[in-house]
């Protein structure tokens, strides 16, 4: 495992992006497993801006998301489909037919699981996964108490995930109740894991994840038994770490 802290959010983000830009011009069919939420927002600015200036290409690369809401289609404002399309995807010159999220709008989203965990086989799995980290743990939308044997399934979010994602929205009450995650295996199949902290909310979690004992009930804590893993988070994130733990390792 290795910590890299950064100093802030910004300095944050250019470090990731330039983690992937360099797997990508060095493996240009990198397949890119990627997350949503407010902590990637800066990351995925900064490769558009690479993009723009250097012309990295994304022509051959393909991704896949941890997650999407169900019962949300591909032009709601608020699902992943469109924060994807509008942070990243219509920036960069990837070919959409090689951008796989959930189908959040499917007849049968069990069904759908199955179907999202062929793609991510038949696509040789997932080269490099971005992770963002759930103030309860939750890595995805794996919330506290999920196997860490599972695969791509339909997970009832918790009140506290809703709670948290609901400034999204215009209210908790427009807050989907399910959604569709890439499970703790799924993730953890991951050839290299980059998980991205920022923030003193995530703090008390980080500690509990770095520190802890490794359980279900704290779903990121899984990642401790991951071979090729790179943790960057910022200042306000770490403040509650020991020193031991704050040495790349």
């Amino acid at each position: 495992m290795k910590i890299n802290i950064v100093k802030n959010i910004d300095e944050l983000s250019l470090l990731a992006a330039r983690k992937i830009i360099e797997r990508v011009r060095k493996q240009p069919t990198t397949v890119l497993g990627l997350a949503t939420g407010s902590t990637p927002l800066g990351t995925y600015y900064k490769l558009v801006q690479d993009y723009r200036d250097n012309k990295t290409s994304y022509k051959h690369v393909t991704t896949f998301n941890l997650d999407e809401y169900v019962g949300l289609t591909s032009a709601d404002q608020n699902s992943y489909n469109y924060y994807m399309r509008e942070h990243l995807f219509k920036s960069i010159n990837i070919n959409p037919n090689q951008t796989f999220l959930p189908n959040g709008v499917g007849i049968d989203p069990a069904i759908e699981c199955d179907k999202y965990e062929a793609k991510i086989s038949e696509s040789g799995g997932i080269d490099l996964q971005i992770l963002g980290l759930g103030e309860n743990g939750h890595i995805g939308f794996n919330e506290p108490g999920t196997s860490f044997s599972s695969r791509t399934h339909v997970v009832s979010l918790a009140e506290s995930t809703r709670e948290a994602n609901s400034r999204y929205f215009n209210s908790l009450s427009d807050v989907p109740t399910k959604a569709i995650t890439m499970g703790i295996e799924t993730i953890m199949e991951a050839r290299e894991v980059l998980l991205l902290v920022s923030g003193e909310r995530k703090a008390k979690v980080l500690r509990e994840v770095l520190e802890g004992t490794i359980t279900e009930k704290v779903p990121a804590t899984v990642l401790r038994n991951h071979s090729n893993i790179t943790i960057i988070a910022d200042e306000a994130a770490v403040k509650c770490l020991t020193k031991h733990c704050q040495i790349s390792s």
